[in-house]
């Protein structure tokens, strides 16, 4: 049977004398978390080391009531409904999209890695209005300030880029070598900023294509996500290997904050703000070293963190996830404000209730 998650925690507690540990639950009242799986279709020829394909997420801030999940190897994107209701939209073959978003008015984009594309994509019926060519196998996509540019990160060409409004493409190199550009994100300076996972580098791009690159004090921090801060003119990031969060100025000023470890080897993957300004991480065991084997979780680092400075006392509050080795990827606070995530391996998607639904709140009829 397994332990709740205040028992899982006590390492947590020890090691961080503000953290908090939530019980699992198996219903309301919330906070709660849930998952389920993604059935595929047409992966029955896959063995299972090769399945584990669930990535991106997004949903449309002007008027979405579905999220929008991207499947790489499955060369699928998943519609979901708030009540977990799944459609399929199946990519051309070999396309591999991965990264997906939403530009301000509504128009639905996904980056085409295999095909070295970024298409447009209707997102009434799920076909590709629009296919861009690129000259670079687009990982992270993320639309610029003015709510219309698309920008894309060129993983293996060490690139990133932007799509003019006359479809042509713009491809700008990086200063350092090699140095493998995963998500890109606007700040409120109008730039674009992005992670740079071997490199150990945040890089800021302007509309011009300057880039400047600024290092992370942690060495070898492989940095993941970057997202933009609530009010202030900054960037928040996660660190996979450096287990930390961190913030970088408009200036490039970086001040870093470690994250309690559930076990040795966990590992840290994507980060999210709620409305309220909590920040949200993905902590899960490292799948290149899975012994000892153990919980993954969802951790909620209370809003003081926004004017904390390091050393400060921060409040860590964990959400054991019901699925173990999910090698979790991304989250987003959705259009019913739960916290909505993928598991790229195991294949799930979920949420942390933070507020039920009107909805859902009597019906026995909710899928998850």
């Amino acid at each position: 049977m397994r332990m709740p998650a205040f028992f899982l925690s006590a390492a947590l507690l020890a090691a961080a004398s503000a953290a908090q540990a939530q019980p699992g639950c198996d219903g309301y009242p919330v906070p709660c978390v849930r998952d389920v799986a993604i059935a595929y279709p047409a992966t029955g020829h896959m063995s299972g080391d090769m399945r584990g394909s669930t990535h991106e997420l997004t949903f449309n801030r002007k008027d979405g009531k579905s999220l929008w999940i991207t499947a790489p190897m499955y060369d699928a994107i998943v519609e979901v409904t708030m009540d977990g209701a799944m459609k399929f939209h199946p990519m051309p073959a070999g396309s591999m999209p991965h990264g997906i978003s939403f530009d301000s008015a509504g128009r639905l984009y996904a980056s085409l890695e295999g095909a070295g594309a970024v298409a447009e994509i209707d997102a009434a019926t799920g076909a590709i209005k629009r296919r861009i060519a690129v000259n670079a196998d687009p990982h992270g996509l993320g639309i610029g300030a003015d709510g219309k540019t698309v920008w894309f990160t060129g993983k293996s060409k060490n690139t990133v880029g932007r799509i003019l409004g006359d479809g042509q493409a713009l491809n700008f190199p990086l200063p350092t070598p090699d140095a493998l550009p995963i998500y890109i994100a606007a700040g409120r300076d109008g730039a674009m900023w992005f992670t740079e996972l071997t490199g150990n580098r945040i890089g800021r791009v302007t509309a011009g294509g300057k880039i400047t690159e600024f290092r992370i004090p942690t060495d070898d921090s492989r940095p993941i996500a970057i997202v933009q801060d609530p009010s202030a003119y900054a960037m928040w990031f996660s660190q996979e290997a450096g287990n930390k969060v961190g913030r970088i100025d408009a200036q490039g000023n970086i001040i870093e904050f470690d994250v309690p470890k559930s076990q040795a080897n966990s590992i840290l993957a994507g980060l999210a703000f709620d409305a309220e300004g909590n920040l949200w991480v993905q902590q899960y065991v490292n799948q290149n070293k899975p012994e000892p084997e153990g919980p993954d979780f969802i951790i909620k680092i209370g809003k003081s963190i926004l004017k904390a400075r390091p050393g400060d006392k921060l409040d860590f509050t964990f959400y054991e996830v019901p699925t173990r080795k999910t090698v979790m990827h991304r989250i987003v606070q959705g259009p019913d404000m739960n916290m909505w995530f993928t598991e790229l391996k195991a294949d799930r998607f979920g949420r942390v209730i933070l507020k039920v639904p009107r909805h859902e709140k009597n019906a026995s009829s909710s899928r998850y």
